[in-house]
């Protein structure tokens, strides 16, 4: 008989991910791995038995003091796992919008000192205690949608000590949130206004002398670069990368988000972790990824909120074979705090099936953070799910910024923003 400190029960499905390949990819995208009126136990903030309800009473005893959270019909997922997010920074940019409306592109608005180069100035002033309290209050209202898991950027600081201050700034923000935060090194985001027209100075500063800090104080898990005219050219990245890799940490690429810059080429040659945003990637550039077996990271709000006709292309990434994950992006150019928005866009907007998204949303985008053991209701994983008023598992994806009824990190409701 196995003990629990927790039952979830009265579900209509329990979505589970807990059998196939890490990543998933093609056919494997759409299976979920579901229990029809299914129930789930946990113990020690691990999940500890996942079954049909009918076999609960026989398989598993309430400890005492133990709880039950009655599903009311609902469907219960693994916790969301946001593969890009840069959450932590100052300020917005709702003044950008104007711009945006009468067809200002994203790079001439950073040409103009605004975009990101306005977040710059305002995260550089904060304070620590400023960007805490800010970013905790989007990761809560993250967590409130279901994720239970999200990969965090620095790269709006763009100097040497500002940078290691936002990557010290991270495992105090997951301790203030309770969620396991992932952080990766964007110093690369673009160049320093310090270094405007010096931009293989300032990749020199960051390949010296930055890069080797981080490492040496193990403040980030990988390290990612903005290829893109405008911010850093493929030779640029490549020289960024290389020594990011030398020193350990894993590999990310922003890559062809505007035009088609040669990032999601430079990630295949580097088998890299992923490669994100992907909006002008060319056929050859899918084949390269799903040869190279790196994680497309798709970021389809993104798209929808550069405006134009572009989309995220999830279909094409999925039928060409390439691992695909999905982002929310969550900075003050694309501000959504919400995965379930994300996968309604990935479906309406990027032609995923519902299930496929749902694949992306978890545990392939916990491959691509690095995650393996987060994405999944299996036994022995910790127990991050949540539930979700609908009944069934295709309504997520249909319906925009469905929100769950209970959220679960280990075991414990993590419910409220």
């Amino acid at each position: 008989m196995i003990r629990a400190e927790l039952v979830v029960r009265n579900l209509r499905e329990v979505v589970t991910l807990r059998e196939g390949p890490r990543p998933r990819v093609g056919d494997a995208m759409r299976e979920l791995s579901i229990v029809d009126r299914g129930a789930v136990a946990v113990d020690r903030g691990r999940v500890a038995w996942v079954g049909a309800e009918r076999a609960l009473r026989s398989a598993v005893r309430l400890r005492a003091g133990g709880g039950v959270h009655d599903g009311a019909g609902g469907v219960l997922l693994p916790g969301w796992v946001d593969a890009h997010t840069h959450v932590l920074f100052a300020g917005n940019r709702a003044f950008e919008l104007p711009l945006k409306v009468a067809g200002v592109s994203y790079a001439e608005i950073a040409a103009r000192g605004g975009g990101l180069y306005a977040t710059v100035r305002a995260t550089r002033s904060a304070t620590d205690a400023e960007l805490l309290d800010s970013a905790a209050r989007r990761v809560r209202a993250m967590r409130a949608s279901g994720t239970t898991a999200l990969e965090v950027k620095s790269g709006y600081a763009l100097d040497h000590a500002g940078e290691l201050r936002l990557l010290r700034l991270i495992p105090r923000l997951a301790r203030r949130t309770g969620l396991p935060l992932v952080p990766t090194y964007l110093g690369a985001h673009a160049v320093a206004p310090e270094f405007r027209g010096r931009p293989d100075a300032y990749v020199d500063a960051v390949v010296r002398r930055t890069l080797p800090a981080v490492s040496r104080a193990g403040l980030a898990r990988f390290c990612d670069v903005f290829c893109e005219p405008g911010f850093f050219t493929v030779r640029q990245s490549e020289r960024i990368l290389r020594a990011a890799a030398r020193l350990g940490l894993g590999l990310k690429v922003h890559a062809d988000e505007f035009v088609l810059s040669g990032g999601a080429r430079l990630a295949a040659r580097l088998g890299a972790q992923s490669a994100d945003h992907l909006l002008a990637a060319a056929p050859d550039d899918r084949e390269r990824l799903a040869a190279a077996g790196v994680t497309a990271v798709l970021l389809p709000v993104t798209a929808f909120a550069l405006g134009g006709a572009r989309r995220a292309p999830a279909r094409e990434m999925v039928d060409a074979g390439v691992p695909v994950a999905l982002g929310s992006d969550c900075s003050p150019n694309s501000w959504v705090e919400s995965m379930p928005v994300v996968l309604a866009q990935a479906v309406h907007g990027g032609r995923m099936t519902p299930a496929e998204a749902i694949t992306a949303a978890t545990v392939n985008a916990a491959h691509a953070s690095g995650l393996e053991g987060a994405g999944t209701v299996a036994v022995g994983r910790s127990a991050d799910f949540a539930v979700y008023p609908v009944g069934s598992a295709t309504e997520i994806g249909y319906r925009f910024d469905v929100r769950p009824t209970a959220v679960y990190r280990q075991g414990k409701s993590v419910s409220s923003a």
